[in-house]
Order: C-alpha cells, then structure tokens, then sequence
C-alpha cells in the first residue's frame, strides 16, 4: 500500500507541520496583498500576516463566511488578474448571491491532484472506469471529480445527473468499476435496478464515493449491502476547492483524511467562534495552504465534525459531517439534525430510506412531520407499526414528538443532485 502514496502521504507529522506554516504565512501574504477584503480584515483586526509565527497563531485572524463571499460578488475575493483565472465556478445562489470562486492553472492541477489522491484512497486504481453521475456545470462535483479521475490514469464516463433510467443502462453496458455520485442519488438509482428487475448486486461496481451531503453510517450499510459495494465518503466545498479536500479511506472506513498540505482545519465553537481542542465536536473551519486564485482565511463551513488523529494516512481525520449548524432544526427547545431522522428511518422495517422532513406551525407550536416511502410490498399493517415505531424512536432518542406519514413507494420527488431533506412551510399562508 505503502508504494501508491505520494510523497505528501508518506511525510511524517513535523515535516506536514513545517510545510503547512511555510504555506499559511505565503497563503496569508497573498490575500493579505491581493485581496481588499482581507486587506481590510486584517488591519481592523490590527494584524499583519508576519504576525503568524506558528499554525497557533492562525486563531487570532479573522473568520471568512459566505455573507463576506456574497458581498465581494463576483470577482471581489479573487486575487490575481482576471486573465489569469482559467475556470470559474459558482453556487446555486438559492438563498442569495450566488458565491463565486475562480482557478487558475496551477489551481486546477492541485484539485486534479487531490481529487486523484481521493480516488486512490477510496481503492480506484488507474485503468479503471469512473461513471460520474454528480451534475456538470457551475456545480463543483461533476469536473471536479473528472478531472481527478483523469489525473489518476482512470477513463471517465461523464454521465451527470438525471435520466436515471439511462445511467442504469449504461452502468450495465460500460461496465464501471467505481460511481461517484450523491449517496441520495444512488439511492434513486437502486430503485431504478430493481424496477428494471437487474439485481444491483450483479453490477461491475466496486467502489462508490459518494459526497455533497451528509449521510449516516446507516445509509453505508444500506447501500453496501445492496450493492454489494464498498461505500465511502468524499468531502468537499467550492468556497474551498470543491470535492477532494477529505476522503475516507477503503481500508479504515472510519473517518475522511484531510488533505493537510493543501487545507488546514480547525474546529470551533459555532456560537463563540474559540479554537477546540481535537476530539470535540464543533463547526469545521478551513484555511487554503495552496490557492492562487481565491485563497481563503478560516472559512466557516457551518459542518459540524471532529478532529481525530490519521490511522491510514498521516493527515488528520475528520469524522463523517453529523449536519450543518444552518440545518439545525429546533423543535420545542429540542435541538435536531435530519442525519438523526435517517438513522431511525432506516433501521425501520417495512420502511425504505426515502423521506423528508416536514415543518409547519399549528397556532404558535412548530410541528415536525417524518414524511417516509414503505418499501415495495410493505402491508397496511406493517406501514401502520412503521409510523409508530419512527414515532416512538424519535421520541425516545431524540425527546420529541413528531408526526409520522408512512407514503407509497416512489411518492417523494426524487433527486438527481443533493436532496432537499427539509421543506419549511412555517411561513405560509395557512400556516
């Protein structure tokens, strides 16, 4: 195993220390220099990037968020020539501006590189075929993860999202070892084996790599079992590069290694923004070691995870994203993730993992109803003791009561991206 690390992986802990402080203090020069916004950051902080005389020192500068990335909108936080970015990206802009991060040349080899890495820790080898069902475009995941796959020596299928029909008949036809994809998807075109009558465990399919959202150790086993696959997890954000600044590796499953030399984490507090200690859960913060075109200072990713020492690679591990703190739902003084909703729903017979939460208000009380697909064949019955049981072990676990609609299969609108856990109907007429 030893032999297919890059040189990066095989670094001891002093040396990945001694090249992250030489990155951060050049990485904080840059925008420093570059880029008004941070210019202005740092001087109201009364700091200047000579003042950051060890990785410790990092927690005294000033946190970026993405309301600070929407009010630069466009190019405001890009800190090179314009003629110099050769690709630019953007969020959705669902809930505003969208954020726009740009590449330069040298930016797009490093995310080819790390992406590469990625699909080397999760067990893709070069020669192999990479069927990428994440959508293409101003998303992150499709070119990301193609280009990465490139870079490994592997041949890609460019699938993107939708026409779900289709990408079974090409997995079938292709013949690909390894699908990277949303876990939420893949879980839509599972259905789709069964409905054409093709046994998902009879598919070329080795390796799935599955990110943009979080998911539970339970969906791993749902998945692998069904498949017949191993599952592991990807990690990645535009405002900080896009997929592949974490990934889980196949021989431990127990945690996604971040790429240290190019991303250094912390953890904070998400209320009073102090620096954890490793080991204690917290909102996930990421500084950029290696970016020319937009580098970025202590990011808030709102992900809440751990920091845990490496086990197959030297780089720290962040464990799987419980959920985002912007996905914090808070039900009568009762503070819950969807992640939490998952694993019940899919530890529930008769019950399959399609479901969606649903908030409304009934006078002044906030009511949560579980909204959850039965399984082919389920009967009356057992839907019936599915709702109580999802009721019972929500209650139990988490402490509070919800509503619970046990639907027909194939009720919920499917995904072909990151799916739509929450629907918010508490400012509704009616409502």
């Amino acid at each position: 195993m030893t032999a297919l690390l890059d040189a990066a992986e095989r670094m001891d802990r002093e040396e990945l220390r001694a090249l992250q402080l030489e990155r951060l203090r050049a990485t904080l020069l840059h925008a420093y220099t570059h880029v008004g916004h941070y210019r202005a950051a740092f001087d109201r902080a009364g700091l200047h990037p000579d003042d950051c005389r060890s990785l410790a020192d990092l927690a005294r500068f000033p946190f970026t968020t993405k309301a600070d990335l929407r009010d630069n909108y466009p190019f405001g936080m890009f800190a090179v020539p314009e003629e110099r970015v050769r690709r630019i990206h953007a969020s959705s802009g669902t809930t505003g501006r969208p954020t726009v991060v740009g590449y330069t040349q040298g930016d797009l080899d490093t995310w080819a590189d790390v992406v590469a890495r990625s699909i080397r820790a999760a067990g893709g080898r070069p020669g192999q075929k990479v069927h990428i069902a994440y959508g293409y475009g101003l998303f992150t995941g499709g070119l990301g993860a193609h280009y990465g796959a490139e870079r490994l020596g592997c041949t890609v299928i460019p699938a993107s999202g939708g026409m779900t029909a289709r990408q079974v008949q090409l997995i079938q036809d292709f013949r690909p070892e390894i699908i990277m994809v949303t876990p939420s998807y893949m879980l839509t075109l599972l259905d789709e084996f069964e409905r054409q009558g093709v046994d998902p465990r009879s598919t070329s399919l080795k390796v799935g790599i599955f990110g943009a959202e979080p998911w539970t150790q339970e969906m791993r086993r749902e998945i692998e079992e069904r498949f017949a696959i191993d599952a592991v997890d990807i990690y990645g954000l535009s405002e900080v590069m896009g997929p592949g600044v974490a990934q889980e590796c196949v021989e431990t499953k127990d945690g996604l290694h971040i790429w240290e030399d190019h991303f250094y984490p912390e953890v904070v507090d998400p209320f009073t923004g102090e620096v954890l200690p490793e080991g204690a859960e917290g909102e996930l913060v990421f500084t950029s070691l290696t970016k020319e075109a937009m580098p970025v200072i202590r990011y808030r990713t709102r992900d809440l995870t751990r920091l845990l020492p490496g086990t197959a690679r030297v780089f720290r591990r962040m464990e799987k994203v419980t959920g985002r703190s912007d996905d914090l739902v808070i039900l009568r003084g009762v503070n819950l993730f969807p992640t939490q909703i998952e694993e019940i729903v899919l530890r529930t017979p008769a019950v399959s993992p399609h479901f969606q939460l649903r908030l409304t208000r009934e006078g002044r009380l906030d009511v949560l109803t579980v909204r959850a697909e039965a399984r082919a064949g389920a009967t009356p019955e057992q839907r019936a003791a599915a709702a109580v049981s999802v009721a019972a072990a929500v209650k139990d676990g988490i402490g509070v009561s919800v509503g619970v609609e046990i639907l027909d299969p194939e009720t919920l609108e499917r995904s072909v991206g990151k799916f739509r856990r929450i629907v918010d109907e508490r400012d509704r007429p009616g409502s």
